[in-house]
């Protein structure tokens, strides 16, 4: 994929990415009556190391939740196979 601005780029885009992290809703949210029940969202990245320290920060409680909130999200780490 070609990048039109890369000095505005704050990681490498030139290497593979096949680690990743699905994102979903759990069945039965409330919040999927708001957006499709089948959403899901993908963060990939190049290292099995750079997806495993996203998926940490991703799951842990928020900094600026309030006492009590639970993220209802689903992360699942996934591989996609080399093209």
């Amino acid at each position: 994929m070609r990048i039109c601005h890369s000095h505005n780029l704050n990681r490498r885009h030139d290497r593979e990415r096949l680690f990743g992290i699905k994102v979903s809703l759990p069945p039965g949210d409330t919040f999927s009556s708001l957006i499709d029940k089948n959403w899901e969202r993908f963060h990939w990245y190049s290292t099995e190391r750079e997806r495993d320290r996203a998926l940490r920060d991703m799951a842990s409680e928020h900094l600026y939740s309030r006492r009590g909130d639970r993220p209802t999200l689903v992360f699942e780490p996934v591989e996609r196979t080399r093209a």
